[in-house]
């Protein structure tokens, strides 16, 4: 694959992830595109990125199934595979920006942890 097809590729599967999470936005009751991972983990007793992870497991899976099968697949079907995963790992890469730009960072055991930053007297 030549690098034009390869930029073709790209852009389409770009423009795919960003369609589908664009189309999944409208369904969401609330403005927290993360509200339902933050309900799953409460549910679960876990922290978001844990629960998304859980989520997301299920996908890697059926990639690793697809990828070892040894089955044909339609474009339609990796397609969807395919864009399901990025889009958990853009998903998981808010989460990690919401947790950084509030200084959250969370336990083991899921319960969060408020980090206080503490300057140095130099005099």
């Amino acid at each position: 694959m030549n690098s034009m097809e390869f930029n073709q590729v790209m852009c389409h599967q770009i423009d795919s992830c960003t369609d589908m999470l664009g189309c999944k936005a409208a369904e969401y009751a609330t403005d927290d595109r993360l509200h339902n991972f933050k309900i799953a983990a409460e549910m679960q007793n876990c922290n978001q990125k844990q629960a998304l992870a859980g989520m997301m497991a299920k996908h890697t899976v059926s990639i690793y199934d697809m990828c070892n099968s040894g089955a044909s697949y339609s474009r339609e079907q990796w397609s969807e595979k395919i864009t399901d995963h990025m889009n958990y790992l853009i998903l998981l890469r808010a989460m990690v920006e919401e947790e950084l730009e509030g200084q959250t960072t969370y336990y083991a055991d899921g319960s969060p942890v408020r980090v206080v930053e503490v300057g140095m007297d130099n005099d």
